[in-house]
C-alpha cells in the first residue's frame, strides 16, 4: 500500500469527527494524522523486506537461564529469518518502554514480531471509540491535565497534592468527558503519575525506575478506526478489547453496552477486514455472548478474559465445560492462573489450565514482561509460582510452560521481542500440538 493511500485511509476514519467540530479543530486533527502517516512511511518501507528486529534483550534473557535444554536451544537458536508470529500478542503495543495504546508503541510491536496488536476500546462523549486501557486512565497515560481547557472538563480536574495535610494529588479524566476531535490533540506519555504533585506537570511524572521515558517525546493517539488502518498496513491481526464502561450504561440514557459492542465489531466490518483475523474480548462474559449470537463469524474466536477469582468452583470441569456449552472458544486468564508448582518446586499447569483444555479451549495467557525485575518473585502476574521466579530471565521458563506444557496459542507481552523471539525458535508458529 502506498504512503499516499494510507493517508487517505486514516483520514477518512476521522470524517466522522471532523464533520462535527469547527475548522481549527479539523486542522489539528488532519495535521497530526498527516504526521503519523509519516510516521508509518519508514516502516513501510522495512516491512516489505520484512525485517523483524528483536534487540539484545532476548538474548540477555537466554544467556541468564539456568543450564538446561531450554537455554541451550534459544541460544543456539538462528535468528536470521524472523517473521512476524501470532503466539506473540502486543499488549497495548510494546509499553515497557514506549507509551501506550500510540502509534509508536504499535509500530515498535510490530517491528519485534508480534503478529497480533491489541487495541482496547472505549468511547468518547460523542460516542466515538478511541484506542485506551481504561475508560478512565487519560489523566495517567497522556498529558490531559497539563492542557486547561481538557482538563477542567474531567470527571475530575486535577488537584494539587497538600504536604501539610498529606493529602495526594488527584486527578481522573475519562474518555467519556471529551470529544473524539478533543482527544486527537492529546499527548500519550508513559502510564505514571506523581501522587506527590503541586502542578499539572509535575503530575505528569512518576514512572517506575525500571519503565523509561526515553521514547515518549512522541505519542500520537489513535481512534479504533485509525488503529484498523495502521494494523492492516503493518500485516498483523487483531485483538480489540471492549473496556467495560465506568460509566452507567446506557450512556446519556440510549447509548447501550450493546450498542457500544455492536459498533466495535461494526469498524471491522466497514473497514473490510476478514473476520478470522480479529479476536475480540471482553471481561465482561455478555459481551463475549453478545459477539457469538449478533456477529459469529467474528464471535467464533472471542475471547473471555477471565479475571474471576479463583475458587474451586472457577477452576472446576464444570465451568469450563460450561462456557464451551456456550459457544465460548478461547479463554484468557492472567497467566499465573495457569501455573502452579509441583512438590519439587517447578512450575507447571495448574488444575484451571488442565480442566479448561480438558473442555476443549484454547487458551491465551497475560501478560509477560509488565513486572519490572523478577528478582523479588515477580509480584501479581507469577503470584501462583513467585518461590520459583528469583531472575529475569524466568520469564522464558515461564513462556516455555505456557507454551509446551499448557499449550497456550498465544501470550500476551509488554515487550513483544521476547514472545517473538521464544515463538521462532521453538517454532510456535506451527499448529499447537501440547497435550491436554
Amino acid at each position: 500500500m502506498k504512503i499516499q493511500t494510507l493517508a487517505m485511509a486514516l483520514l477518512m476514519t476521522g470524517s466522522v469527527a471532523a464533520a462535527a467540530t469547527p475548522s481549527l479543530a479539523q486542522a489539528v486533527e488532519q495535521d497530526r494524522l498527516a504526521h503519523a502517516v509519516q510516521q508509518v512511511a519508514s516502516w513501510t518501507e522495512l516491512r516489505s523486506a520484512p525485517r523483524i528486529e528483536l534487540g539484545p534483550r532476548p538474548f540477555w534473557l537466554a544467556d541468564g537461564l539456568e543450564e538446561g535444554p531450554l537455554k541451550r536451544s534459544l541460544q543456539a537458536c538462528d535468528t536470521s529469518n524472523l517473521q512476524p508470529s501470532t503466539f506473540s500478542i502486543g499488549h497495548r503495543g510494546a509499553p515497557l518502554q514506549f507509551p501506550e495504546h500510540t502509534l509508536e508503541s504499535y509500530v515498535a510491536a510490530a517491528r519485534m514480531g508480534a503478529g497480533v496488536i491489541e487495541c482496547d476500546v472505549a468511547f468518547t462523549r460523542d460516542r466515538q471509540l478511541v484506542c485506551r486501557h481504561a475508560q478512565d486512565d487519560l489523566h495517567t497515560t497522556t498529558n490531559i491535565v497539563a492542557v486547561p481547557a481538557l482538563n477542567a472538563k474531567c470527571t475530575q480536574p486535577f488537584i494539587p497534592a497538600d504536604p501539610d495535610s498529606g493529602r495526594p494529588a488527584q486527578a481522573e479524566c475519562r474518555t467519556s468527558d471529551i470529544t473524539l476531535a478533543e482527544f486527537k490533540t492529546l499527548q500519550g506519555k508513559m502510564d505514571a503519575f506523581d501522587p506527590t504533585a503541586t502542578t499539572p506537570q509535575a503530575y505528569l511524572g512518576g514512572i517506575a525506575d525500571w519503565r523509561t521515558d526515553l521514547y515518549a517525546a512522541r505519542g500520537t493517539v489513535l481512534s479504533h478506526r485509525e488503529s484498523i488502518a495502521l494494523f492492516k498496513q503493518l500485516g498483523v491481526e487483531f485483538v480489540p478489547e471492549l473496556k467495560t464502561p465506568v460509566v452507567n450504561m446506557p450512556f446519556e440514557g440510549e447509548y447501550t453496552q450493546e450498542d457500544y459492542a455492536r459498533q466495535m465489531i461494526q469498524d471491522y466490518i466497514d473497514a473490510g477486514v476478514a473476520p478470522a483475523d480479529v479476536m475480540p474480548q471482553s471481561f465482561r462474559l455478555e459481551d463475549v455472548l453478545f459477539w457469538i449470537d449478533q456477529f459469529p463469524a467474528f464471535g467464533r474466536q472471542a475471547v473471555y478474559l477471565d479475571d474471576r477469582a479463583l475458587t474451586d468452583e472457577t477452576a472446576s470441569l464444570d465451568y469450563m465445560t460450561g462456557l464451551k456449552a456456550q459457544g465460548v472458544a478461547i479463554l484468557a486468564p492472567a497467566l499465573w492462573k495457569l501455573l502452579a508448582l509441583d512438590d519439587q518446586q517447578r512450575i507447571v499447569p495448574s488444575e484451571y489450565a488442565r480442566n479448561a483444555r480438558r473442555a476443549g479451549l484454547d487458551l491465551i495467557a497475560w501478560s509477560v514482561e509488565r513486572s519490572g525485575p523478577l528478582a523479588q518473585g515477580g509480584g501479581w502476574y507469577y503470584q501462583s509460582v513467585q518461590e520459583a521466579i528469583s531472575r529475569d530471565s524466568d520469564v522464558l521458563t515461564v513462556i516455555d510452560v505456557l507454551a509446551q506444557q499448557v499449550g497456550v496459542k498465544a501470550i500476551f507481552a509488554d515487550w513483544p521481542a521476547t514472545t517473538s523471539f521464544y515463538a521462532h525458535c521453538m517454532n510456535m508458529n506451527q499448529p499447537n500440538k501440547a497435550a491436554d
